[in-house]
């Protein structure tokens, strides 16, 4: 793992090799690295080592900030590392490793043990009452701890599936209000409890929070006319209460918003749904029909590629904007297609959306960011493509 502390005051510098980018520079709103974990490059472009130890990390794509420490989603790895404060030295290992027996173990489900295994997982959330949830995705299922783990030991409940040694996708069979295929992105929000559900292409909504067992149903199915169907933007075509991939929920307001990657853009609702609904805001496309994506062409304050997260950083949002290699800022919440971004990070412009800006691994690079956290003061990326976590501050 490399931790890296860029100096009181210092900044850090993109790297450009003489090639100035075009259009002129975009703000980062103050925000700078300031702690990197994980494994560090070789060298220019090349990917660090992915190999399983206590310290690096292999395609991270989900993190949570609690407590004073991070928890990572180490997906590559199929397991959850759990840093009890923001580590301070190269060789500062996790404090408790979940879903491998050891610290070298890197196959899926322990190598066949799916009782104490994971396979894919992505979003981690502590909950107000302190329970850890796990998305466990490609298990199709919810791990849930009740509290943060001080050593390696199984869940205490697992939603989703009907025996901890189950992984079929909707347990097997049709979907339900009690099932999950893909489930990527949970959240906690006024007092609610989301998933969502991407490979059922909906946002499933229980009112009382985490719900206490596998068989309790979701209150509301957000973008399917009912609990059964999983159709891709409801088998009609991109709307304004439709989903292709959603990934992630945030905070919009008294509401919500959504994360629909596959669209290429963020939905909002201004209340919370208590039904399935139309959205009434969208962000990223320039109606609630269009689902363009248009990959390798300069970007724009306003435009979106495969946006896999989004967190609410004070009165504002950020959005994993994540195959534009950026994370786009706002100071206070979009209310439409025009209102463009406020900040960037890992890119110097608007117009700019290379791996790694083209040009080297530095410590205000990205490379795919999938995950995104904040606790105020300190925004955490999951910078998948460069195997690692980094921890921003703003002065």
């Amino acid at each position: 793992m490399r931790v890296q502390i860029i100096p009181d005051g210092g900044q850090a510098s993109p790297v450009w090799a003489g090639r100035a980018p075009s259009g002129p520079a975009a703000s980062s709103l103050g925000w700078r690295p300031y702690v990197e974990l994980g494994a560090s490059s070789p060298g220019a472009l090349r990917l660090p080592d992915a190999r399983a130890t206590a310290t690096g990390m292999y395609g991270p794509r989900g993190v949570c900030l609690h407590d004073g420490g991070v928890i990572v989603a180490d997906t590559g790895n199929h397991r959850v590392l759990i840093f009890r404060s923001v580590p301070d030295s190269p060789e500062a290992p996790a404090d408790v490793i979940l879903g491998q027996p050891d610290a070298t173990s890197e196959a899926p489900n322990a190598g066949g043990r799916p009782e104490i295994g994971m396979r894919m997982p992505t979003g981690v959330l502590v909950t107000t009452d302190g329970r850890l949830v796990v998305a466990d995705a490609w298990n199709h299922r919810l791990l849930v701890w009740d509290g943060v783990p001080d050593s390696p030991r199984p869940a205490d409940l697992i939603l989703g599936q009907a025996s901890p040694d189950a992984i079929d996708e909707n347990r097997g069979g049709e979907p339900d209000a009690t099932t999950f295929y893909w489930p990527f992105g949970i959240a906690e929000i006024a007092g609610r409890f989301f998933v969502t559900d991407t490979g059922n292409r909906r946002v499933l909504i229980w009112r009382a929070g985490l719900p206490a067992s596998a068989q309790v149903p979701a209150d509301v199915v957000l973008g399917q006319p009912d609990a059964v169907s999983r159709d891709e933007n409801r088998g009609t075509g991109t709307g304004p209460d439709t989903f292709r991939w959603p990934h992630a929920v945030a905070r919009f307001g008294d509401g919500i918003f959504v994360a629909d990657a596959g669209n290429h853009r963020l939905l909002g609702w201004r209340a919370i749904p208590e039904q399935d609904r139309p959205a009434d805001v969208v962000v990223g496309q320039p109606d609630m029909v269009t689902a363009d994506d248009f990959p390798y062409r300069p970007q724009s304050a306003t435009s979106m590629r495969f946006p896999y997260a989004v967190t609410n950083v004070g009165a504002g949002i950020a959005v994993a904007d994540t195959a534009n290699n950026r994370v786009l800022l706002w100071e206070s919440p979009p209310t439409g297609p025009d209102a463009g971004a406020d900040g960037v990070l890992g890119q110097v412009t608007f117009s700019g959306n290379g791996e790694n800006r083209w040009e080297a691994v530095t410590s205000d690079t990205l490379c795919w960011p999938y995950g995104i956290a904040c606790d105020g003061s300190r925004l955490a990326i999951a910078d998948s493509g460069n195997n690692r976590v980094v921890i921003w501050a703003q002065p």
